[in-house]
């Protein structure tokens, strides 16, 4: 196996995954992908639900927590990242959204070129396979799938036609700009069987013979040289399972791709970061970047939970033997029904109060109710509207507790820590239980369960968010993109100071987009790709 290759990838989640694809499209480049984690051929990654398997599961998550959260009561939950090939698209809630317009538009807006609105929905038209067909705002014949639903509960019915009276409108599909509305969520979807990135980008390519993908390898830092001008990233220093360290040479160029964890991590332990946490943990600091980890959002969710009589949840259907058989054999007959649905299939946005611009919350709506996510369902149907902040100002850190490369970093969000992230959590509940009191929803007889219909006040609201929020495991922002001093990558995504060093994938976003984040992500990889075919540089 050669050492010197052309170009490395760090991390085979999402964005690497898409790396791989398209650089490893030339013959001439002799490509690595790196993965810490397995292979993907674990059963219930291929089946949508099986993320109820999937997640808090060694196997195929890597089961970070956060540090104790002063805005979550001092609460700590789970944050789950793919550990597979794949990454977090193993193991997700396979939700297409591309976020607004206003989002892209903002970034553009800090002086990042080719990042507005205009500029990326081509780059998402190029990776997608739409259902439907190309048209103005979809594309045909890419990697990424895209379909509709293939299961229906009356609840879910309901529950749009009661957003409709309190003023969401029913909308034919978000994803055009502006997703003011409500509408069944699409997903990365292929014929009922999760499409996760490994299978759109990388299956077809592996056997290429330019393509070097090593799973269970666990990179330790990045090996830097002193440069003409500035330092240079040179290698890759990585230990295969129980094997020594090794040392691999990028000829062109290093590509971090490990996530919002990940990247800014082993940014950290390469010597690149704050000079105070490097050195607190006894690293040699090779460049001062006060960024790498900072900027870290997220979407926190509160997740309402609403008894309902007269119709039939998931909850009814999975704690019944002849329904989960009539569920199994419908799949594995048919390829629809409940094992085909993610967490959420209904979704709605809308705005908190008058004085947001665009929609700034959002909805995932679920036919099922439980504690949390690895706990049984409830044996009472009922139903769960989740509602989450889509332009969250709160902002957290990913740092490193040593200079051990197997130590996981500490995590810290800072939920709910500025007062207008505060009072959308509040008007977010709120806005709920307007809908939830909707003439659509009364033959259902909904009875608050959480927070809990004695819970009035605007003390007893903010509260109750804490006691309940959790995160949509949206992490964003820890490499961010820009010029300022906490910018950690130009708008050609090169880390700034550093030749031969890029980081490609959610870390770099400055602003988090309004909604799911996986599909962004796709499209920064395939930017980023485009940027190093093409030799857009800054440096």
């Amino acid at each position: 196996m050669p050492k010197k290759y052309d170009y490395i990838i760090v991390g085979a989640g999402t964005a690497g995954c898409v790396l791989a694809n398209r650089l490893s499209a030339d013959p001439n480049n002799e490509v690595l992908l790196l993965e810490a984690g397995g292979k993907d051929n674990y059963f219930w990654i291929d089946i949508p639900v099986g993320y109820l398997y999937t997640i808090a599961n060694p196997r195929t998550d890597w089961c970070y927590e956060i540090e104790p959260d002063p805005g979550l009561n001092g609460r700590t939950i789970g944050y789950a990242r793919g550990r597979v090939l794949g990454g977090c698209s193993s193991i997700n809630a396979m939700i297409y959204m591309r976020g607004q317009q206003s989002d892209f538009d903002y970034w553009a807006s800090l002086g990042n070129r080719g990042w507005s609105w205009n500029d990326v929905l081509p780059v998402f038209k190029k990776s997608e396979d739409y259902q439907h067909g190309g048209d103005e705002f979809h594309g045909s014949g890419g990697e990424l799938r895209v379909e509709e639903r293939r299961v229906n509960w009356e609840i879910l019915d309901a529950w749009r036609d009661a957003a409709e009276e309190c003023g969401i409108p029913k909308i034919e599909e978000f994803n055009r700009g502006d997703n003011f509305g409500n509408a069944y969520f699409q997903m990365n979807q292929k014929r009922g069987s999760r499409w996760s990135a490994s299978k759109a980008y990388l299956r077809s390519v592996e056997s290429r013979p330019n393509l070097t993908v090593l799973t269970n390898t666990h990179v330790e830092k990045i090996a830097l040289k002193e440069g003409a001008n500035k330092l240079m990233a040179d290698g890759i220093h990585a230990r295969i399972e129980s094997e020594a360290s090794q040392l691999f040479t990028a000829k062109k160029e290093i590509l971090l791709a490990a996530g919002s964890i990940g990247s800014p991590q082993i940014l950290q332990l390469s010597g690149i970061g704050s000079g105070k946490l490097l050195s607190e943990k006894g690293i040699n600091t090779n460049l001062n970047l006060e960024g790498v980890g900072e900027n870290l959002h997220d979407h926190l969710q509160v997740r309402s939970v609403y008894k309902v009589d007269n119709t039939v949840t998931l909850n009814q259907r999975a704690n019944s033997f002849f329904g989960k058989l009539a569920m199994g054999m419908e799949y594995f007959l048919f390829k629809t029904g409940p094992l085909t649905m993610p967490p959420s299939q209904l979704g709605a946005f809308a705005k908190s109060d008058e004085e947001q611009t665009s929609a700034n919350i959002e909805w995932h709506v679920q036919p099922l109710s439980l504690d949390k996510f690895g706990d049984p369902l409830h044996s009472y149907n009922a139903i769960t509207p989740s509602v989450c902040n889509l332009r969250p100002s709160s902002r957290g850190h990913v740092r490193i507790k040593s200079n051990d490369p197997q130590d996981s970093p500490a995590i810290s969000p800072n939920y709910l820590s500025s007062p207008d992230d505060e009072a959308v959590a509040v008007n977010g509940l709120k806005f709920t239980r307007r809908i939830m009191a909707a003439d659509a929803l009364k033959k259902f007889n909904p009875i608050e369960l959480k927070p809990g219909s004695e819970i009035q006040s605007y003390e007893q609201l903010l509260d109750a968010a804490r006691n309940l929020g959790t995160t949509i495991f949206h992490p964003v922002g820890t490499c961010k993109m820009g010029g300022d001093e906490m910018a950690v990558v130009n708008d050609r995504l090169q880390v700034h100071g550093v030749d031969k060093l890029r980081v490609i994938d959610a870390s770099i976003m400055p602003r988090i987009t309004s909604g799911n984040t996986n599909a962004p992500t796709v499209m920064i990889a395939e930017k980023g790709a485009q940027f190093i075919l093409k030799g857009e540089s800054l440096t």
